[in-house]
């Protein structure tokens, strides 16, 4: 290939929820900006993670896993994912290689047939399975619609991530450096510190708190005589006993998101943080439009 050839272009990332896609972003861009949990509908909005090399630079759009929707947040969510798939280049398809087929799938295959964008079946988790049980599903999904490409992978191990760039290199159009080669995201760091917190609710309390919560960065300001960042952030909830689970006895709870979120916001900042954290209740506020837009969701976003 030409040398002065540039390849760059949008690749949105769809599929049920829980089949990998921010751990596969993640594992990409090398850096957190996507958060991972294992239950369902964990990201909400369109993460944009960028992936330069010296030929292509790779943009991609982790959208919402395509679902039906309950609630107007739901609405928001699969909107999010469905208008995605107008704007790329490429799209990804993420199975689970564990779960293999499901009714979900099929929604997603019917949203798909419609596309005019090459769609990639990446099939995630491989190294949850044995070899011998690949081909099956890959004979299964081959037979619901013609795909561009199939790719195994293992987003947490990294396997054949870097054969399924190459791979998409080759369906990128020319094109220019959308972002400096440097950048990762086009999402402001209060977002990203935001879904950190988030993350650290949902994986500490398990089945108890749904995806009922939200979280607002009040203020980050620097400190003149330390280097040091004070963040304050507030963790939404729809109902007073969700609000005891996650301050937990005696504060015990809140005081360990704290102590996780910090941790992993210290590595995006590069810098000493000093987090506090508050807990309130706002009452169904996932069908609220006045709260949704409060809380950074906007129908213009989707």
């Amino acid at each position: 290939m030409d040398k002065q050839t540039y390849h760059s272009g949008f690749i949105a990332i769809v599929g049920r929820p829980n089949v990998g896609k921010s751990t596969f972003m993640n594992q990409v861009i090398g850096q957190k900006i996507a958060i991972m949990s294992d239950k369902p509908q964990t990201t909400r909005n369109k993460i944009q993670g960028v992936y330069t090399t010296e030929d292509a630079q790779y943009v991609f759009i982790d959208t919402p896993g395509i679902h039906k929707p309950k609630h107007r947040l739901g609405d928001f969510m699969v909107k999010s994912a469905v208008n995605s798939l107008n704007e790329v280049d490429i799209i990804l398809f993420m199975i689970n290689a564990k779960e293999g087929y499901g009714r979900g799938d099929q929604f997603i295959i019917d949203q798909l047939q419609s596309i005019n964008k090459p769609v990639l079946l990446i099939i995630n988790k491989i190294d949850e399975v044995h070899p011998d049980e690949l081909l099956p599903i890959i004979d299964q999904y081959k037979e619901k619609m013609n795909f561009a490409e199939i790719v195994p992978i293992s987003a947490l191990q990294g396997n054949n991530v870097e054969h399924l760039l190459q791979v998409m290199k080759s369906y990128l159009p020319e094109g220019p450096q959308y972002y400096p080669e440097d950048q990762i995201t086009d999402h402001p760091e209060r977002f990203i510190m935001g879904e950190l917190i988030r993350e650290k609710v949902l994986q500490l309390t398990r089945e108890e708190i749904p995806h009922s919560i939200a979280v607002v960065i009040e203020n980050i300001s620097r400190r003149d005589d330390k280097d040091l960042i004070d963040v304050q952030a507030t963790i939404i909830t729809e109902r007073p006993t969700q609000k005891s689970i996650i301050i937990g006895k005696q504060g015990k709870m809140l005081k360990e998101v704290g102590k996780r979120a910090r941790e992993d916001i210290e590595g995006l900042l590069g810098s000493k943080i000093y987090l506090e954290l508050w807990v309130k209740v706002q009452k169904d506020w996932r069908n609220r439009m006045t709260q949704l837009r409060e809380y950074g969701f906007r129908e213009d976003d989707y």
